[in-house]
């Protein structure tokens, strides 16, 4: 069945009617391309079945057909005349009628005559309308609907489409991308498209048909290992060696062909022939016997969740992937499980050194590792352990390469790996060990570069946003953006006469902000608080003003490592943050955010200033402090609807000069 309306409903399984209206906009703006699903095709192959007077079908109409109806009239109550309305093939009243009485001796409709109007169906249980799943398919546009998703369906499409909007209620919107296909964890098409019809309910034959296209193309090209040791790229035609590989790879890639359909790779290219056949829509098969260094026993000292066991299992299946889940969610716990799968010599790279100790501190209390197997490489110390955890510029270093390149890891974990296809940290992938990781809070890149993180690293593992929130496991902060109006004329006079960037940094520091936060700051005098700012000026005017310290770039590691220390230990409330605090460093628990500027850089950089109070303990709150009339409104409106697809809830506050307030959403 191909008719992206109704295609993989499970039958008695409804859209409510207020989603209806977005289903039918979304078909309008479509073309109208799918086909009308209310066709005699559609009915029960199990309900009985006879001849009305007039000749017709007197099968009951499938129960679903009915919902639609309900759907595009917006009423739970409807005559014959009215369903007859929406169906295309225009049947009489009096088919009609007897196909709803058919659904009421089935008992799934009921009847009842009114004065206004003979005669009158509605379903039995009303409440089919709103309370349970339903599936709705566009192939041609790959999307899929899903309102009210149990959590099995939810995890069965996220094994080939991608979350792209999700309010938690209402419902769910997935795509269905070539990088999904690509990355999807099956051994076989037929094994997706298994998972695909039990995702969807029944078989959307336009959709497969896509999908195995999409299948075949990543299974054209793999690398693999000759008997004398070098790699070489080999292709599952000549025709697709010789009008894909063999035009886009030049003599710096590759020496000489060997045959029709193999090349001999040169020595450290590698990633780059996957990077270039990526972006050419054919990923590679990495089947390379690559070293797996001196065996090391490595047993975790804490329980897993059920979603962390998941993502291990799946990384175990390929041998590479990247962590992809909210801050709070367990990431690093779940690479030490990574760790504990693979057994062998480990090397993690971080952004920082404040990350790197924090590393070192963690794997020592949850895993069985003794401190002399644990060793840190950076601008602090220098030691190459059995489990190094270095800095992503130390590991770029020409001048230092040679030492992590003489060790055979294991494993490489790629931390906060949203960095890695910048041009100085993508240095450090030339470490192609047996099992590559990555963990990150939000793989995305303002350059657009972040399928660069999945080809140099391995595919996207995860699990949504929302269901971690549904299950408890990550606490859902409410996010609050809040317009302030300016502090003084001085900072609006200078606005209006500015350009640019200059207008952005401007409102940015509007001085009305200190009022605003010193608000915010009393309204809950028992939490504990970080404040947020990009710009050093604004961070020490605020830390002033608050009599609180400033941690920025400029900190010394000791003092800064000093403060945090005290955040954590609960002999310290409040902080002033810059872009430092942004990653890479922990701070458990935090429970108030106010990001007093900042969100006009990227969604990353959102994601993780509203992440620093995702955590289990719940209630927290993020306020972000946009100046009224500005530049900054809109800047922190896009940034934060990228939370908002991931089911975040978000409202919006105008503070007035008199400090009241107007709810805007």
């Amino acid at each position: 069945m191909t008719d992206e309306r109704s295609s993989a409903t499970r039958s008695d399984e409804h859209l409510p009617a207020a989603d209806a209206a977005e289903t039918d906009s979304v078909d309008a703006a479509d073309g109208n391309e799918h086909e009308n699903p209310n066709t005699d095709s559609d009915t029960d192959a199990d309900a009985p079945a006879s001849t009305s007077a007039d000749g017709e079908s007197r099968s009951p109409l499938p129960l679903e057909t009915f919902h639609d109806a309900c759907q595009q009239t917006g009423r739970p109550v409807l005559t014959a005349g009215e369903v007859a309305r929406t169906l295309d093939h225009h049947p009489s009243h009096d088919a009609v009628s007897d196909r709803l009485d058919a659904l009421t001796e089935r008992g799934d409709l009921e009847r009842l005559a009114v004065s206004a109007d003979p005669v009158v169906w509605y379903p039995s249980e009303l409440e089919d309308l709103t309370d349970r799943e339903r599936v709705v398919v566009f192939p041609k546009r790959r999307e899929i609907v899903v309102d009210r998703p149990d959590q099995f369906t939810r995890a069965q499409l996220a094994q080939f489409a991608h979350l792209a909007d999700g309010n938690g209620e209402e419902g769910y919107r997935y795509v269905v991308r070539p990088e999904d296909v690509w990355q999807a964890p099956h051994d076989s098409f037929d094994a997706l498209a298994r998972t695909m019809r039990q995702a969807l309910g029944q078989r959307s034959a336009e959709l497969e048909d896509w999908v195995q296209s999409q299948w075949d193309r990543a299974h054209q090209f793999r690398l693999t290992t000759h008997e004398e040791g070098y790699t070489v790229l080999e292709a599952k035609s000549p025709e697709v060696m010789g009008n894909v590989a063999r035009q886009k790879l030049d003599e710096e890639h590759v020496h000489a062909p060997i045959s029709d359909t193999e090349d001999w790779v040169r020595e450290g290219s590698e990633a780059a022939i996957k990077r270039i056949l990526y972006e050419a829509g054919y990923p590679v098969q990495d089947e390379r016997e690559l070293d797996s260094g001196e065996q090391l026993s490595v047993d975790l000292e804490v329980s897993l969740r059920e979603y962390q066991q998941t993502w291990i299992d799946r990384f175990a299946e390929a041998g590479e992937g990247v962590f992809v889940g909210p801050p709070g969610s367990g990431k690093t716990v779940a690479a030490m499980g990574a760790m504990a799968h693979v057994e062998g010599e480990t090397l993690v790279l971080v952004p920082s050194r404040d990350l790197a100790r924090q590393w070192a501190e963690t794997l020592a209390e949850f895993t069985s590792l003794a401190p002399h197997q644990i060793g840190q490489y950076h601008g602090g110390q220098k030691n190459v352990r059995p489990v190094t955890i270095a800095t992503y510029q130390i590991a770029g270093m020409d001048r230092h390469r040679s030492l992590f390149d003489d060790r055979e890891w294991g494993l490489v974990i790629f931390d906060e790996c949203q960095h890695v296809p910048s041009d100085v940290y993508r240095r450090s992938t030339h470490l192609q060990s047996r099992h590559r990781l990555g963990l990150s809070a939000s793989p995305i890149r303002e350059d657009d570069r972040q399928t660069e993180i999945f080809t140099l690293v391995g595919p996207p593992i995860g699990t949504d946003w929302q269901a971690l929130f549904d299950d408890g496991f990550v606490a859902e902060p409410e996010l609050e953006i809040r317009y302030v109006p300016w502090g003084d004329d001085e900072q609006q006079n200078a606005y209006a006469s500015a350009e640019g960037r200059e207008r952005y940094r401007i409102a940015a520091q509007n001085r009305g902000k200190i009022d605003e936060i010193r608000y915010l700051l009393a309204a809950e005098p028992n939490s504990k608080a970080l404040i947020f700012v990009d710009y050093l000026d604004q961070g020490g005017e605020l830390a002033t003003a608050l009599d609180v310290p400033f941690l920025s770039g400029e900190t010394p590691h000791h003092e800064r490592r000093r403060l945090l220390d005290e955040f954590r230990r609960d002999e310290r409330d409040l902080l002033i943050v810059s872009r430092v605090g942004d990653e890479g460093i922990d701070l458990p628990t935090a429970d108030l955010a106010i990001v007093a500027s900042g969100l006009g850089g990227s969604r990353r950089q959102g994601t993780q200033r509203a992440g620093r109070t995702m955590r289990p303990a719940g209630g927290a709150l993020v306020y972000v402090l946009a100046t009224r009339g500005t530049r900054e409104e809109d800047f922190a409106r896009r940034q934060l609807q990228h939370l908002g697809r991931k089911g975040m809830t978000v409202r919006e506050e105008t503070i007035d000069r008199d400090g009241a307030e107007s709810d805007q959403e």
